[in-house]
C-alpha cells in the first residue's frame, strides 16, 4: 500500500510537471503584434519578441540566439514578407510540425493595396517595399485588424493548448473590448483634423489614415530602403506649397535630415510618427500606447 502511494504520488508529480511544460513556445516578429499576443497569453507565458529597441524590421538580421528561439518555437507569428523579409528564408525551412501564422494570409484581415501614383510622387520610379502581391503590410495600424489578430491568436493557441483555451478566450474577449474603446477614442481625437493635409516620411500609415479619414498627401520616400533624388524632393516641396500642407512627419528609425530639406524656407511644421512603438516598453500596453501616441502626435502638429 505504501509503495502504491509513493508510485501514485510520483505519477501525479510527473503529470503536473509535464502539464506545466506543455505551454506553447511562441515567437512574434514585431512589437505591435507581440503586444497583442502578450494580452492573449496573459497569465500563461510571455512570448519572445524578435525585433526590439530601435531596430527596424526592414533589413533586420537575426542573432544566433534568435535563430535558436525560432527553432525551438511551437508557434511563430509574423506579418509577412513585405514587413519582415528577414524571416522569409528561415521560415521556409520549417516543416508542418511547427505552426506559423502569417497575418497577411488570415482570411478576415482587411488588406489595402500599396499606394502608388496620384499625390504620391513617383512611387513606381523607385520601387516600393510592399511588393508582396502589391499589398501594404502595415496592417496592425487599424484597430479592426488588431481585433482580427487577437481572434486568430486565440484560435491558434486554443488548438495548440486546449487545456488553457478558456484562459485564451477570456483574455481575447478583454482585448477585444479594449480595442473597441481605443478605436472610439482615436475617432474622437482625430475628428477635428481629419481633412488637414500633411506629409509622411514613408507610406506606413495608410491603414490608420483610412480608418480615421486623414488627409496624408505624399511620402518623402517611396520605400524604407531608398533615398529620394533631387527631383522627388523638389516635387514634394512643390506639393507641400500648392496644397497648403500643415506638417511633415519623420520617423525615429529612419534618417530625418531630409525633413529639414523639405521644410527649409517654408512655414511647414515637423513632428515624428512611429508606426513600430520604438522607445515604448514591450508588453501588453505597447499596442495601445503606440496607437494613442500616433493620434496625439498627429493632432499636435495638425491642429491650428
Amino acid at each position: 500500500m505504501f509503495r502504491y502511494a509513493i508510485s501514485f504520488t510520483l505519477w501525479v508529480l510527473f503529470a503536473t510537471t509535464s502539464h506545466a511544460s506543455a505551454v506553447p513556445r511562441v515567437v512574434v516578429s514585431i512589437a505591435p503584434v507581440h503586444s497583442l499576443v502578450v494580452g492573449v497569453m496573459d497569465g500563461v507565458a510571455e512570448p519572445v519578441l524578435l525585433v526590439r529597441g530601435n531596430s527596424s524590421p526592414h533589413g533586420y538580421r537575426l542573432k544566433p540566439s534568435q535563430v535558436r528561439s525560432l527553432q525551438r518555437a511551437d508557434l511563430i507569428i509574423w506579418v509577412g514578407e513585405s514587413v519582415e523579409g528577414f524571416l522569409q528564408r528561415p521560415l521556409a525551412n520549417y516543416d508542418e510540425s511547427k505552426t506559423i501564422v502569417e497575418l497577411m494570409n488570415v482570411k478576415a484581415m482587411h488588406l489595402i493595396s500599396a499606394r502608388e501614383g496620384g499625390g504620391w510622387p513617383a512611387a513606381k520610379e523607385e520601387g516600393h517595399h510592399h511588393n508582396y502581391a502589391q499589398i501594404d503590410g502595415h496592417l496592425w495600424l487599424d484597430p479592426q485588424n488588431a481585433k482580427v489578430i487577437v481572434k486568430q491568436v486565440v484560435a491558434t493557441l486554443s488548438k495548440l493548448d486546449s487545456t488553457r483555451a478558456a484562459i485564451y478566450t477570456d483574455n481575447g474577449q478583454r482585448m477585444q473590448q479594449a480595442l473597441t474603446e481605443l478605436d472610439q477614442l482615436l475617432k474622437q481625437t482625430l475628428a477635428a483634423v481629419s481633412h488637414t493635409p500633411y506629409l509622411v516620411f514613408h507610406d506606413a500609415y495608410q491603414y490608420f489614415e483610412q480608418r480615421y479619414g486623414l488627409a496624408s498627401l505624399a511620402a518623402v520616400i517611396s520605400a524604407a530602403e531608398h533615398k529620394p533624388g533631387a527631383k522627388r524632393i523638389s516635387r514634394v516641396r512643390e506639393l507641400a506649397k500648392t496644397e497648403q500642407v500643415h506638417c511633415v512627419f519623420s520617423e525615429p528609425q529612419l534618417p530625418s535630415k531630409l525633413i529639414s530639406i523639405i521644410t527649409e524656407g517654408s512655414n511647414l511644421k515637423s513632428a515624428t510618427l512611429d508606426p513600430m512603438g520604438m522607445g515604448l516598453k514591450p508588453g501588453q500596453s505597447l499596442y495601445f500606447d503606440l496607437m494613442k501616441k500616433l493620434g496625439q502626435d498627429l493632432l499636435g502638429c495638425l491642429e491650428g
